[in-house]
């Protein structure tokens, strides 16, 4: 964790009203790329209609709320296992990652 992120952690007792996609996967302890599959997934809705490739916020009471969803928590994270082994069997020719 870089002093970026543990600055922003440290502010979440009162956090600002919207998260960027960042911050939003500091909070959740995803990874920023991981954020819009999530949204393509429905797991996640960002504010208003924003374009495909455009900014998007999201509410902060809502994602810490995720934060603490074990259920929810257990699906973004398959959700984004699952991601990442089709890409990789896209690549690989279906060979699999090599992990359980």
């Amino acid at each position: 964790m870089n002093d970026e992120q543990r600055q922003f952690l440290s502010l979440l007792s009162q956090p600002p009203a919207l998260f960027t996609v960042e911050q939003t996967a500091w909070a959740l302890n995803f990874q920023p790329h991981d954020i819009p599959r999530l949204v393509a997934a429905k797991l996640l809705k960002p504010l208003g209609n924003p374009a495909k490739n455009g900014f998007k916020t999201f509410p902060a009471h809502e994602i810490l709320a995720l934060a603490r969803d074990t259920a929810w928590l257990s699906k973004a994270t398959s959700t984004i296992h699952k991601g990442w082994e089709e890409k990789n069997n896209r690549r690989g020719g279906g060979k699999g990652t090599g992990l359980s």
